[in-house]
């Protein structure tokens, strides 16, 4: 091999106080092993001499505690983008400690290229595979490390050879390389390849190679609840009338599913549906819930751009590969959460809430208005471009003590004209065609908890006239009640 083997301390010590380092990584699906850790151990030291050291880290969506939380508690990045889900990195931004731009996930290539973000320096990246001319396998997170790679003056490789290099057959890498962003994307059906298994680069580019050994470390979600199950049916049941209706096709549409036990209580409904035929995947993410559904001759096919596999699961596929190689495609971020190619394939994305308003309008992203949770991530690529978007969330938490349905989100992502329907465990609130009054009768009738049915009435009462029957004095006086007594419940309605 013509590359530079080099210890991570080594490849750490390439890495300069202020610069812009793009990351591999989606989720934990190719987030890199050891080098992040020397960074880490570097800054300590930076610091312990009185010298700044701080990075501007950038990847594909969220990555694991071997990347963020050991950097953040190095207090070894300046500026993060475009999504985070540690609890460690969140409390830093949330102190103002860690800039974060929380970015659509289809947006953030495009902004660099232009200029508008920062740009990469390094590329620090995980592969299955390097030739000597510079061909790279990706391993199962494709995410940004595509156009990192392309961007960057330098790459750092980390080669895992846990991962095989067979992955490629399953890797679809089309960059555009036209500035404007005007060209069009030639993906017409979920399954098309429009790309190369393999990125090229130029040899020169990539200064050293750290070898690893190691599966992400992904442990399966949690077991369903009653109410994730119930939630699910719910979805089910309302995607089997639209089908009935013809609302939705024959052979059905592409689904798009977000991350967690929600979204994977709505795809084991799924399975269990004798209504709706085998289904087909457009999204980022593919869980082990849609293995399972390959499994049982329930799902045909899956397009993302990361594999976000339990280690368990992952060996299931390595070792019936064969079986499973026509059935994914990886490819970058830019091109799943493509808003041109998600309208044009006419999805069905289905994501989930922290809070949802009786007027439609979500908030996927914060506490309270203020606190960061983890990012909207690609959740607001698909919401617009889909022909059908659901939003998902249990009626009450915190055992009752705090209502997902309010008079107003203390934060708002995806606005009421951009929610078709929305879905608790206890019923869906269909709110296509209907009035902002009509809207907030329905959720309140349908998705509230029996708890918060009358408070939530009251409010709207309070309000007779207007297109929009807010009350500016009470629009927060839920969150507030639970911010003050520890529980929405207690909240005084003027």
């Amino acid at each position: 091999m013509r590359y530079k083997i080099l210890t991570p301390e080594e490849a750490a010590a390439l890495i300069e106080h202020d610069e812009c380092v793009g990351m591999s990584g989606f989720a934990h699906a190719g987030a890199l092993k050891k080098i992040p850790a020397a960074i880490a151990a570097k800054a300590k030291a930076e610091h312990a001499a009185g010298r700044p050291y701080k990075i501007k880290l950038m990847t594909g969506a969220s990555t694991t505690d071997l990347v963020d939380k050991l950097l953040s508690e190095a207090e070894a990045v300046s500026l993060r983008m475009p999504y985070q889900s540690c609890p460690v990195t969140r409390k830093a931004i949330d102190k103002g400690d860690i800039a974060y731009n929380d970015m659509h996930l289809s947006f953030m290539m495009r902004a660099m290229r232009h200029g508008h973000i920062p740009r990469v320096k390094t590329a620090i990246v995980e592969v299955s595979e390097v030739t000597d001319e510079g061909e790279l396998t990706f391993t199962v997170g494709m995410g940004n490390s595509p156009a990192f790679c392309m961007l960057a003056d330098r790459i750092i490789l980390e080669l895992n050879t846990y991962h095989k290099p067979e992955l490629k057959d399953i890797h679809d890498i089309y960059i555009s390389h036209d500035e404007s962003g005007r060209c069009l994307v030639p993906l017409y059906h979920e399954d098309d390849r429009i790309g190369t298994r393999v990125l090229k680069v130029d040899p020169e580019k990539i200064v050293g190679i750290v070898p690893t050994h190691s599966p992400d470390g992904f442990a399966a979600f949690k077991e369903s609840t009653p109410e994730t199950d119930r939630i699910g049916r719910n979805v089910v049941q309302f995607l089997e009338n639209e089908y009935r209706m013809g609302r939705i096709p024959e052979g059905f549409l592409p689904i798009q599913s977000g991350v967690g036990n929600v979204a994977n209580s709505v795809l084991a409904a799924l399975g269990d549906s004798t209504i709706i035929p085998p289904v087909r995947m457009y999204g980022e993410v593919i869980q082990d819930s849609v293995v399972k559904l390959m499994q049982r001759g329930r799902c045909s096919f899956a397009s993302g751009c990361s594999l976000l596999l339990s280690d368990e699961m992952l060996e299931e596929v390595y070792q019936n590969f064969d079986f499973y190689r026509d059935k994914f495609l990886l490819r970058p971020a830019e091109i799943s959460n493509n808003t041109s190619v998600i309208r044009r394939l006419g999805v069905v994305c289905m994501n989930t809430a922290i809070e949802a308003d009786i007027f439609g309008n979500i908030n996927s992203t914060h506490f309270y208005g203020s606190r960061i949770m983890n990012g909207i991530g690609g959740s607001g690529d698909f919401a617009r471009c889909s022909v059908l978007t659901i939003f998902t969330c249990p009626s009450i938490t915190k055992r009752g003590a705090i209502s997902s349905i309010v008079p107003m989100v203390s934060h708002t992502d995806h606005t009421e004209h951009d929610v078709d329907v929305i879905v608790t465990e206890q019923g869906v609130a269909d709110l296509r065609g209907k009035s902002p009054r009509e809207r907030a009768e329905i959720v309140i009738e349908n998705c509230a908890h029996p708890d918060y049915r009358p408070l939530l009435r009251q409010y709207l009462a309070l309000t007779p006239i207007g297109h929009t029957p807010h009350s500016l004095t009470n629009a927060f006086a839920f969150q507030t009640a639970f911010l003050e007594t520890g529980d929405m419940r207690n909240v005084n309605l003027k």
